[in-house]
């Protein structure tokens, strides 16, 4: 029987999942209204966000190789010696837009679930936070930043690699190793290759910037089938 992903029935177990913490907003996402800031504080943060915005939207638009910090400043709105206050270089902001964007995602999914939700029902609540947190989202663009520029800048692929996907894959091992122990997966196959459950998610960031124009891809409907071809006919 098909356990749903969304909230129409109890089985689901997504009231009982922690939502994914709120992310940095100047950085990416829906960003709310703020009060103008008051105090030197407040002002050195908000000239910091902007700066991270800037510095994602000119990876973006340029490439990491191609962008000039004289750049980020001018669509920040700031002197380039202001970057060098918060900063070193191109290399530490790749690491805080990782850093405030990504990674707290990551931490929720290291938080082990409530031990009585299927680990189908925890599967596809990430797919879900992957679609409004990260798909729907200037989120996005950061892992496809890392896909365009990883090869040519190998040590901001390594940051990635240890502070996002190696942790995501321990955490997600973690998951169905339980889920196996349960009696919920008939084999090992899914703690061999973890990489199987994200693969569609991967493809929908590649598909998204090459072929969304030419053919709108619906992620949503693509993740809930994939959910149906990992789990129906899975357990034991």
């Amino acid at each position: 029987m098909r356990t749903p992903i969304g909230p129409r029935g109890r089985s689901s177990g997504r009231r009982h999942l922690r939502r994914a913490p709120p992310v940095r907003p100047a950085a990416g996402g829906r960003r709310p209204a703020r009060k103008p800031p008051k105090n030197r504080a407040e002002k050195s943060e908000a000239r910091r966000q902007a700066i991270v915005t800037a510095a994602l939207e000119e990876f973006c638009a340029r490439g990491f190789a191609a962008t000039r910090l004289d750049d980020v400043a001018a669509r920040a709105g700031v002197a380039k010696g202001t970057i060098y206050l918060h900063f070193d270089d191109k290399e530490a902001l790749f690491r805080e837009i990782v850093g405030t964007m990504l990674v707290p995602l990551v931490t929720v999914l290291e938080e082990a679930p409530p031990p009585d939700i299927p680990v189908r029902a925890v599967i596809g609540h990430f797919f879900e936070v992957f679609v409004q947190e990260i798909y729907s989202t200037r989120r996005r663009n950061v892992l496809r930043l890392v896909m365009t520029e990883g090869p040519r800048f190998p040590e901001l692929a390594q940051f990635y690699y240890r502070n996002v996907v190696e942790r995501a894959i321990a955490a997600m091992r973690a998951l169905l190793l339980r889920a196996k122990q349960r009696g919920e997966l008939a084999d090992d196959r899914l703690m061999r290759f973890p990489q199987l459950i994200i693969a569609p998610a991967l493809v929908a960031i590649v598909w998204s910037g090459l072929f969304d124009r030419f053919a709108p891809l619906d992620v949503d409907a693509m993740l809930r089938a994939h959910l149906d071809t990992l789990f129906d006919g899975a357990g034991p």
